[in-house]
């Protein structure tokens, strides 16, 4: 077992990205819960045991360097799994009146929340993991066809560097499991969650 203490750096630095091109490079596949973790244990990919133990408030971060033994020389590095995010972008609304920026704003709310998607607004931007398949999304947005507003398709990683722990377990934190290919499978899925909740 190895214990990691520290994040070394991380494969987006020219520096580390030159020092790992041509050395065996390990990797520790994390999802987003365990990511926000200070310590657990868990194997790489190629079976060694890491006891991971940070200062607390330390977030792992896609492409981390965890281990790096120059001698070998091998590393480890982090790997998060994270679902795709639709971003919903909301700064053309700025540019209409405000009775049309207010009820664009409460159909688009309407719209995700007969469809139970989670989501967190930040700014002018309204992101949402992906819950359903990718086509039923566009097709959800493309049916309510929203003036003024457009949206893209992006990957989790690349939006988790701009948002706090706490934003990030709310916009990853119910999206765990597999992606439904219908809409009626997961809306079958929420309202059973409801019910549970609400002790149906």
């Amino acid at each position: 077992m190895v214990i990691i203490e520290a994040v070394l750096g991380n494969i987006s630095d020219p520096d580390w990205a030159a020092r790992l091109a041509e050395v065996e490079v390990d990797v520790l596949h994390l999802d987003q819960w365990e990511a926000q973790k200070s310590r657990f244990r868990k194997n790489t990919k190629m079976g060694v045991e890491l006891a991971v133990s940070l200062n607390r408030g330390t977030n792992i971060r896609d492409g981390d360097v965890l281990l790096w033994d120059p001698k070998a020389p091998a590393a480890v590095i982090a790997r998060i799994e994270l679902r795709e995010v639709m971003i919903v972008h909301l700064d053309e609304l700025m540019r209409v009146s405000p009775e049309e920026a207010m009820r664009t704003c409460i159909e688009l709310g309407h719209a995700m929340g007969n469809q139970h998607w989670p989501a967190l607004v930040k700014g002018s931007v309204v992101y949402v993991p992906l819950t359903v398949d990718r086509k039923v999304m566009a097709s959800v947005m493309k049916t309510h066809a929203f003036e003024h507003i457009n949206y893209e398709f992006t990957p989790g990683t690349e939006v988790i560097t701009y948002l706090t722990p706490h934003e990030s377990r709310r916009l990853f934190g119910g999206a765990e499991g597999p992606v439904h290919s219908h809409a009626h499978e997961h809306l079958q899925s929420a309202h059973t969650s409801q019910m549970h909740r609400h002790g149906h």
